[in-house]
């Protein structure tokens, strides 16, 4: 399906890759919305995007999901990158609290499917859904299981929607290190350095350049059930 004209909901739009995807795409031409739970990142985000709409968006909360799908009405595409950088480190098992765990989850795959099922009635049938997983999905570290599995339940979701939502296409972006506002917050060059020095590609990634990714998934026509990885070979080392 053409980008072009083509209605594109990206949760998770405000900053980042999720930006990064909502100027190419609408570089492309199609009709971006905007999608994250901060009013005044919205706002902030739609100025700096001239022809996007914004919508604001607490995926925790299944009322406002379905709220703002009705709101959205028709979509061609859907992109979610939304995650909670309230940390994914759970350290040793004996230590880790369960219902903060579970609460971990709540915006990146619950928070993705109560968006899936709200949305998909209203998206056409030559459409696409693309989530974001990351790289602990398949290289886990000491004290991050929870983001590991995670990420790693996404995957298999993804795997299982293209069989379910046929003929919608659900594909995955897994994502290594990429530059965004927040990881250059909290991340100094000297740890981008470390955790990249071993990949083919030793430098993190840009968000313009995950954004070809996703961009790529919505024209890609003859792709589903697919999780592809924009990580500077960090899968092979």
């Amino acid at each position: 399906m053409a980008i072009a004209g083509g209605r594109v909901l990206i949760v998770g739009g405000s900053s980042g890759v999720g930006f990064a995807v909502a100027r190419l795409a609408a570089e492309a031409g199609a009709k971006v919305i905007i999608a994250t739970s901060n009013a005044q990142r919205v706002s902030a985000a739609v100025e700096r995007l001239p022809g996007a709409e914004g919508l604001v968006l607490d995926v925790r909360d299944a009322a406002d999901v379905a709220r703002a799908a009705r709101a959205v009405g028709a979509l061609d595409h859907l992109v979610y990158t939304a995650g909670d950088w309230g940390g994914f480190h759970s350290g040793a098992l004996s230590e880790m609290d369960l219902d903060q765990a579970r609460s971990r989850l709540e915006v990146r795959f619950w928070g993705a499917l109560r968006v899936i099922q709200a949305v998909t009635p209203g998206m056409s049938p030559g459409g696409s859904i693309t989530v974001t997983s990351g790289l602990l999905a398949h290289r886990p570290q000491k004290g991050n299981a929870l983001a590991t599995a995670g990420g790693g339940a996404l995957e298999h979701l993804t795997r299982a929607l293209a069989v379910d939502l046929a003929p919608l296409r659900v594909n995955c972006v897994c994502l290594g290190l990429i530059a965004t506002e927040v990881v250059d917050a909290i991340m100094t060059a000297e740890m981008a350095q470390r955790w990249t020095a071993r990949q083919p590609l030793p430098r993190a990634g840009d968000p313009a350049e995950a954004a070809e990714t996703y961009v790529h998934l919505m024209r890609a026509t003859y792709t589903t059930g697919q999780v592809l990885h924009v990580d500077g070979g960090g899968i092979v080392v």
